[in-house]
C-alpha cells in the first residue's frame, strides 16, 4: 500500500498538471506563508494541549477532558470533507485505525465544518473515529493552528470548487486550520507533533503509530 506521502505527491503531481499555472500561485502563497512562519504559534512538544469541548455531527458535546482519561489522544485538524488532501489523510488514519486504538490512544479529528445533515452523509463521518466541529475556528486558534487564508485561494474555492465556505462553516467564511497533528499523553501535555502550513502535506499514520507505541 502507498504511503500517505506518496498519494499527496501524485495529487499534487496530478495537479501541476492538469491546472499548472493554479498550482504556481499555490506554491508561492505557502512560500510567503513559510516566510511569516504561520504555524509557529503552535503549542509546543512539552506544553498543556488547550481543552476543549466541541460538538461532533449529532451535535453531542465531546470533551477532552472525558477522553483523556481513557488514554493518549490524537488530535488531528483537517480543513473540512471538501479538502481532497484532507480525505486522503483521514482515508489512511482510517486503516490504521485499529493499531491506534491498539495502542490506547483515541483519535480525534476536527474541523470548522458545521453539524449538520451535509457532514452526517459525508465519507468522513462514517469512518470509525471521532469527528468535531470547531465552526469558529477557536480550538485551532488556541492550538496556534488557525489561517487566515489568502484571497487567492479564497477565490480558488468560491470560483474554481463552488465552494461556500461560510455555508459550509456556518458563518467562517476565510479561517481554515493548518492540517496538523498533536498526540496529547493521558496527562494532557504534548508529546508530539506535525504542522505544515503546506495543506498538500500532511503526517504519516506510520509516524504517530511509532510516537504513541513510545508513550505505550
Amino acid at each position: 500500500m502507498k504511503s500517505l506521502k506518496e498519494q499527496t505527491d501524485a495529487k499534487i503531481a496530478s495537479g501541476r498538471l492538469a491546472k499548472p499555472e493554479f498550482m504556481k500561485g499555490v506554491d508561492e502563497v505557502i512560500e510567503e506563508a513559510k516566510a511569516f512562519e504561520k504555524g509557529a504559534k503552535a503549542v509546543k512538544v512539552g506544553q498543556k494541549a488547550p481543552i476543549f469541548k466541541l460538538p461532533n455531527a449529532e451535535n453531542e458535546l465531546i470533551s477532552l477532558e472525558g477522553l483523556l482519561e481513557k488514554g493518549a489522544v490524537v488530535v488531528t485538524f483537517y480543513r473540512g470533507d471538501w479538502c481532497p488532501y484532507c480525505n486522503l489523510q483521514l482515508r489512511a488514519l482510517q486503516a490504521r485505525l485499529s493499531e491506534i486504538h491498539a495502542l490506547g490512544a483515541t483519535l480525534v479529528a476536527i474541523s470548522p465544518q458545521v453539524p449538520d445533515g451535509s457532514l452526517t452523509k459525508s465519507e468522513i463521518s462514517e469512518m470509525d473515529f471521532i469527528v468535531l466541529s470547531d465552526q469558529n475556528a477557536k480550538v485551532a486558534s488556541e492550538y496556534g493552528v488557525a489561517w487566515e487564508v489568502p484571497e487567492f485561494l479564497l477565490d480558488h474555492m468560491r470560483v474554481d470548487r463552488n465552494l461556500d465556505l461560510e455555508a459550509i462553516n456556518n458563518g467562517n467564511g476565510s479561517v481554515l486550520p493548518i492540517p496538523a497533528t498533536f498526540i496529547l499523553g493521558k496527562d494532557g501535555v504534548v508529546k508530539w507533533s506535525y504542522v505544515n502550513v503546506d495543506y498538500r502535506t500532511r503526517s504519516e499514520p506510520e509516524e504517530i503509530i511509532a510516537e504513541l507505541k513510545k508513550l505505550s
